[in-house]
């Protein structure tokens, strides 16, 4: 008899995953056009709202997969007064690591114990808004989308800004200040810009740019009243690596994460000492990374103030969410294929049967670009690395 295990692995349940994950996506898509032709221009706090919502249910799929499908355990270091007073309940500039394949994943399980993930959004690269599902559930929620161009970035960022802390609940949006994921060519780049610079050498961050965070500081002020700090890990001795597919055949991954609130007037309003701050911020990250990789802990050499972890309890929501898609989802997909095979639809069949082996084909596609060896080129040449 297949063990649930097993069960995990066959291909056709990922299928089913599949069929979920992008039958929602597109249903939510058709959901938040409507939004925005229809309520936008006469009631845009309602629309953002709803728009809340519609993020939620499409978004948490994914949580569902890692919290209930895997079963991973996220052990989350907090100030308890923080966690208490403030977690879950104001605007917030969210500086993360970017070094594993799913730790944008891992941000949305601690955004959805919090309450927020409806809300969460980032600042991210232009391309991203036409990918089908995800992008366009991105740009249609008001994400920051850049050019990695800073004459037009920086009026995109102040108005952009403005719109995503109007929402009328607590807003985390997500700026990854290195530029790019971390890979050993890129880290050569980074320590090589470095050592030519006289800077201090990073070994699990990349140098991060400047540019993006000093300019958005103007416009937080004000929306926006703290930074947290997020530093996120994976034990390097567990046997599961922390990748998508991993979650996909059912094996958990359990994250570490430390997250520290930063008052947004603590840090320095002239340009050139908000880029030293942040630069001197990610020398004290990667103290935190390396302690807990010689040590297991994030305080015993890093210089840092212990604190208590906690382990959030999953969320129904989640998975009643997860249920009720895969219900309406499967159940339409099968019966039209069943309908279409006793009808001798032949033509109906083979378009339904061409949809699923579009949306496997999806779900393989965007595994594979969250792989850390297909990860964006850019940053891996030490000449064009840049703290701007």
């Amino acid at each position: 008899m297949i063990t649930l295990e097993e069960l995990k692995k066959l291909r056709l349940i990922h299928l089913c995953i599949a069929i979920t994950f992008f039958t929602s996506g597109l249903t939510v898509n058709f959901a938040q056009l409507l939004l925005h032709i229809f309520l936008k221009p006469f009631n845009k706090q309602l629309f953002r709202k709803l728009m809340y919502y519609l993020c939620y249910s499409f978004y948490c799929q994914l949580v569902f997969v890692a919290d209930w499908y895997a079963g991973c355990t996220m052990r989350v270091y907090m100030d308890e007064e923080d966690e208490k007073k403030f977690a879950g309940k104001e605007n917030v500039l969210l500086i993360m690591n970017h070094q594993y394949e799913i730790d944008w994943l891992a941000g949305w399980m601690i955004s959805d114990k919090m309450g927020v993930l409806g809300n969460c959004k980032a600042y991210a690269k232009k391309a991203i808004r036409y990918v089908p599902c995800m992008g366009w559930a991105w740009w249609l929620a008001e994400f920051v989308f850049l050019n990695r161009d800073y004459d037009k970035d920086k009026e995109i960022i102040a108005k952009q800004l403005k719109i995503v802390f109007s929402y009328p609940d607590p807003t985390w949006l997500l700026l990854n200040a290195e530029g790019t994921r971390f890979t050993p060519s890129k880290h050569e780049a980074s320590v090589k810009f470095a050592q030519e610079r006289g800077m201090t050498v990073l070994k699990h961050h990349l140098i991060p740019r400047t540019k993006g965070f000093t300019t958005s500081l103007p416009t937080l002020r004000g929306i926006c009243p703290v930074v947290y700090d997020i530093n996120m890990v994976f034990k390097r001795e567990d046997k599961t690596p922390p990748t998508m597919l991993s979650l996909l055949n059912g094996k958990p991954v359990d994250p570490y994460l430390l997250m520290r609130r930063i008052p947004l007037e603590q840090i320095p309003e002239d340009e050139k000492e908000a880029a030293a701050w942040l630069q001197k911020l990610f020398v004290e990250k990667d103290r935190i990374i390396d302690s807990f990789h010689e040590t297991g802990s994030f305080f015993k050499t890093s210089g840092i103030k212990e604190v208590p972890f906690k382990i959030y309890d999953r969320r129904l929501s989640s998975l009643l969410n997860f249920v009720g898609w895969s219900t309406y989802s499967l159940s339409c997909i099968f019966y039209y294929l069943i309908s279409s095979l006793l009808a001798a639809n032949w033509i109906g069949l083979i378009t339904a049967l061409s949809v699923l082996g579009t949306f496997y084909w999806l779900m393989g596609l965007a595994i594979n670009k969250t792989q850390i060896s297909k990860g964006s080129s850019y940053g891996s040449n030490s000449k064009k690395v840049s703290t701007n």
